[in-house]
């Protein structure tokens, strides 16, 4: 049920339009577990703010980028994560970078940030475009033949974080990861659902054992990847290293091995698989759009002369960088943000209630009619710089927004320009049929495989 009447500090009123129904609730939970993008109010693609109201309880979606800066941006300190992102990574992520709150998140961050600087990254361009040819060789052994891109892609990014976050991986198995990561996430739509009708943690759903059994292995992999660390210490200053070494200003405590492993397990999850996801959604993009694909091939020949992607080159390749924008834009990685008032506070001419949830329903506002024209088109010229300059600050947030942006945001641009670059100054991957649908697992993957055909360029 939507309706656009204000909140107060008495009551939530909304503007009448029948009562909610059992049914209705019903039907909401139902789209959850199937797809939360299906729970969406239609009207998030077309208004500014949309409340709502499921199994008695009001929610706020907000679409406007200028009430989304004023929520995660100004108000970012009234703002928690909130039951529903603890129900659905906490099981996995524990209190890491991405499911902690207040000082604990604060000071995890704080230790890791030196690893992200525009200096630290440039040292781990190589690692990156050496990723990317180990894959470019791989699929050219396949010309002719059907791979699941996305796979491809996993196996890539994973390649590349742990090579340059995680001091080698001391012979992780790369394949189980990405199985486990798919089995943990795949019933999270039933964690929501279970969440919005108040549900205990520990009722059972279906999946929820491979889930389990899934997080057991990633933790336990990380586990003996921490303690080869500690057992033959190295001299690099990656991700694990500054764990180790991290101390809480406030009270000078290091964190514990769980600790460390909440974030390594944050790092994997939306280190790799968010980079992998946006760049398989950008090769189907580009196979159905050869003209774009073109320009890409264009850009990367003029760039590197015909010679071998280097490091220096990944800065110039500016059109390519767009286009990996305009899929992140069509197909973002993290679409919906969820957040918790702690305490009351005003929105535009709103007073929201503590412990209102509020949601920012990135797909929505990436794919909303008043910020974009013709908002389903694949156009990587919205990202010129003059384009990008006109718009909005938060009218595109693949990475999220506010004090909370992702950490990340930057290597993953920068890996994503690698790979693309490599990958198609050798090749071009062909697909057939409709593009799947984009189905929210708490990141956005297509429901079924992208299947795409390789062929020499």
């Amino acid at each position: 049920m939507t309706g656009s009447s204000p909140l107060n500090d008495q009551s939530v009123s909304l503007r009448p339009m029948g009562p909610v129904t059992e049914a209705s609730t019903a039907k909401a939970l139902l789209a959850l577990i199937r797809n939360p993008l299906d729970a969406l109010p239609p009207a998030v693609f077309t208004e500014p703010l949309v409340f709502s109201k499921t199994a008695g309880r009001v929610s706020i979606y907000i679409s406007d980028p200028a009430l989304i800066q004023e929520a995660l941006v100004k108000n970012a300190d009234v703002l928690g994560k909130g039951d529903q992102v603890r129900r659905a990574l906490g099981p996995a992520l524990g209190s890491g970078l991405l499911t902690a709150d207040g000082a604990h998140w604060k000071w995890q961050r704080q230790s890791v940030a030196s690893a992200f600087r525009p200096s630290s990254l440039t040292e781990l361009q190589p690692a990156m475009l050496a990723a990317a040819r180990q894959t470019s060789d791989r699929l050219l052994k396949q010309q002719g033949e059907t791979v699941d891109i996305g796979h491809e892609m996993m196996k890539t990014t994973f390649d590349i974080i742990v090579e340059t976050m995680m001091s080698g991986g001391h012979g992780i198995d790369v394949n189980r990861v990405e199985r486990s990561i798919t089995d943990y996430l795949r019933p999270s739509g039933w964690t929501f659902a279970l969440g919005v009708v108040g549900a205990p943690d520990w009722t059972p759903y279906p999946g929820r054992r491979r889930a389990t059994k899934a997080v057991e292995f990633l933790r336990s992999s990380l586990s003996s990847v921490l303690e080869e660390c500690r057992r033959s210490p190295s001299d690099r200053h990656d991700l694990v290293s500054m764990l180790i070494a991290a101390t809480d200003p406030e009270t000078e405590r290091k964190m514990t091995d769980e600790e460390i492993i909440d974030n390594l397990m944050t790092f994997i999850t939306a280190g790799h698989e968010t980079t992998a996801l946006g760049l398989a959604w950008t090769f189907d993009l580009l196979a159905r759009h050869p003209e774009y694909e073109a320009r890409v091939a264009a850009e990367i020949d003029e760039v590197t002369q015909g010679g071998e992607v280097r490091p220096e080159h990944i800065a110039e390749l500016h059109y390519t960088r767009q286009v990996f924008s305009e899929a992140m834009r069509l197909y973002p990685p993290a679409p919906i943000i969820t957040r918790t008032a702690l305490k009351d506070f005003k929105l535009g001419d709103y007073l929201v209630p503590e412990g209102t949830v509020m949601f920012v329903p990135i797909y929505a506002v990436h794919h909303h009619a008043a910020i974009w024209s013709a908002p389903e088109t694949f156009d990587p010229d919205r990202f010129r710089p003059d384009a990008t300059k006109a718009r909005h600050r938060y009218a595109y947030m693949p990475f999220g927004a506010g004090p909370r942006i992702c950490i990340g945001n930057a290597f993953a641009v920068m890996e994503a320009v690698a790979v693309l670059a490599v990958i198609l100054q050798k090749l071009r991957l062909r697909t057939a049929g409709n593009t799947p649908e984009p189905l929210m697992k708490v990141t956005l993957r297509p429901r079924t495989s992208l299947k795409m055909t390789v062929v020499a360029a």
